[in-house]
């Protein structure tokens, strides 16, 4: 049988009950699955290959996913199938978002409003630090001779200037999703929804925000559209700390992607993804604002 058969299999409550299975598009680490069960849909995920090299803990994405069911802002777990490394997700009905509905009018408030939820919800399992993030992915790739992008390494020892800096007026951690591509949000046409939780963990609101920014394309305008959404003001510190974020989102996806370019069965063009945000983030640090930034982050507003 194949695994999604197997996982169809391997749960009590479906067993002599009509049972269809459609491959869902989209994913970048697991394979995807709607299936539907006399009528009533739900959501299949089976980890990828080699999903550990990635850091990918599951009984934390378990933990977290439930509890971001509680606020409303993910599905609900209706099963687990821990052998296949597979569990079944409530489905949302919805449009899945893009880049592209993200430029509407009105998206910043309706993100903001959907991660203040989140945030605001019961502590996630685990903390989430892109810097130690990025120092394991870089180990995963120097272990196994895995490509990196260009003048990776020649900019590394401007990282610990960022965390110093972060951390002179540090904000309280939330529970974050950490990885909010356009396709990780639903709009079910009242609320904006959140899925997959791979890499959730208790993190600076901060790092939110702006890994969001950089994933939807948002320009300086949006970027503060949101900060003003979600705090209810823009101030120098706080955009600072977006960008400085901003930068440290593209430093550690960066390196996952040059690992899935590596290891991934997906067809995807994973190193041109990695090259890309590495690129970005090569700019920034390398641009006019970056030493403004490490001092506004800083300073009292």
């Amino acid at each position: 049988m194949s695994t999604i058969e197997q996982v169809v299999a391997a749960i009590p409550a479906w067993q002599g009950r009509s049972v269809q299975t459609i491959a869902a598009p989209g994913g970048l680490t697991n394979r995807n699955f709607v299936v539907t069960v006399d009528g009533e849909r739900a959501f299949v995920r089976i980890a990828g290959v080699d999903t550990e090299l990635l850091a990918v803990d599951r009984a934390n994405e378990l933990y977290n996913t439930r509890a971001a069911a509680s606020v409303g802002v993910g599905p609900r777990v209706l099963h687990e199938v821990p052998q296949l490394r597979a569990f079944v997700l409530e489905f949302l009905p919805g449009r899945t978002m893009s880049n592209e509905a993200f430029r509407e009018p009105g998206m910043p408030v309706r993100v903001a409003t959907a991660l203040r939820r989140l945030h605001g919800g019961p502590r996630f399992q685990l903390d989430f630090d892109m810097s130690r993030l990025a120092e394991r992915y870089l180990a995963v790739c120097d272990d196994r001779s895995i490509p990196i992008p260009d003048g990776y390494r020649e900019r590394l020892s401007l990282i610990p200037r960022i965390e110093a800096a972060l951390a002179v007026r540090p904000l309280p951690t939330v529970p974050c999703h950490n990885d909010l591509l356009a396709e990780n949000y639903l709009d079910d046409g009242t609320h904006l929804r959140i899925v997959d939780y791979e890499y959730s963990g208790n993190n600076d609101p901060c790092f939110e925000l702006g890994n969001t920014c950089q994933e939807l394309g948002w320009d300086d305008e949006r970027v503060e559209d949101l900060c003003v959404a979600y705090f209810g003001a823009s101030t120098a510190a706080l955009l600072a700390r977006m960008r400085l974020q901003m930068i440290m989102s593209d430093v550690g996806w960066a390196l996952w992607a040059a690992i899935q370019a590596r290891v991934s069965a997906i067809d995807y063009d994973f190193w041109g993804w990695a090259v890309q945000r590495w690129e970005r983030a090569a700019g920034s640090l390398d641009g006019a604002a970056f030493e403004r930034w490490l001092v506004e982050v800083a300073a009292a507003d």
